[in-house]
């Protein structure tokens, strides 16, 4: 083990932020301490793709100086990994380090024609359209009736409120990727009662309920999903928008979690 990584155990922050594509500006927002690579924890997988640094970050936050572990990126399906595999880092959060709280954070389309691209979702449920679980391979039949804490969404509301920043609520429908979906599968979604669409998430908030976690989850609107709007998607495009529109992230997640 290096010697940041004996650090950061031995920090045992009770609160944890993974970070979706292009967010990672957000936690160098927290008075860094100290960076951990992934590469340096056993099990956990490196992620390739662009927009994650796939790195832990210490830090604190502003007014308590409560310490807080910041993941700057995430591992996928897509990437041919299984969902065990995709939330190892939960594993270790939660089993290494004694997080208690985990915020999850991405980049999604927008389904719901009253959002705006740019805009933040606070997450209420979630559609598992992945065919996948991190929990497969024993009987682990865990409730998931609330899987986002109701206290920590009205925690956000009440921040975004005094911020005076809009705040969309809805449910976010994963999907396996990597390819973007077609028009006639966001229809679908729709009719379903999914408001955004993003490849991630899901597993890691499943496991992270498995383990005891209070769960909340905020998507970053980073484009029209397909078939609402003429231009076509491209992955630069959501890291582009989520470098522009972290910093209403950032301000957010400071002002709930103080």
């Amino acid at each position: 083990m290096s010697s940041a990584l004996d650090q950061l155990v031995a920090a045992q922050p009770e609160l944890a932020i993974i970070l979706g594509s292009g967010l990672g500006a957000v936690a160098e927002t927290f008075s860094p301490v100290l960076t951990v690579p992934y590469s340096e924890v056993p099990g956990l997988p490196q992620s390739k793709v662009p927009g994650h640094a796939g790195r832990f970050v210490l830090g604190s936050l502003p007014g308590s100086g409560k310490k807080v572990v910041v993941a700057q990126g995430r591992s996928h399906l897509y990437e041919g990994l299984t969902a065990a595999e995709v939330t190892a880092g939960v594993r270790f959060l939660a089993g290494e380090l004694g997080v208690k709280r985990l915020i999850l954070t991405n980049a999604a389309g927008a389904i719901d024609a009253s959002f705006h691209v740019g805009g933040l979702m606070l997450i209420t449920d979630h559609l598992n359209l992945l065919g996948a679980s991190p929990l497969t391979g024993g009987p682990h039949f865990h409730d998931m009736s609330e899987v986002y804490s109701a206290e920590l969404r009205q925690a956000f509301l009440s921040a975004a409120g005094r911020l005076s920043l809009a705040l969309h609520q809805g449910v976010y429908a994963a999907v396996p990727g990597p390819q973007y979906e077609t028009p006639a599968e966001i229809r679908m979604f729709r009719t379903l009662g999914a408001h955004a669409v993003g490849m991630s998430t899901v597993p890691e908030a499943i496991q992270a309920r498995a383990l005891g976690l209070e769960v909340a989850g905020i998507s970053l609107l980073t484009n029209w999903a397909a078939g609402l709007a003429p231009a076509t998607l491209h992955h630069g495009e959501v890291v582009e928008v989520g470098l522009a529109a972290g910093k209403d992230l950032a301000r957010l997640l400071h002002e709930a979690l103080a």
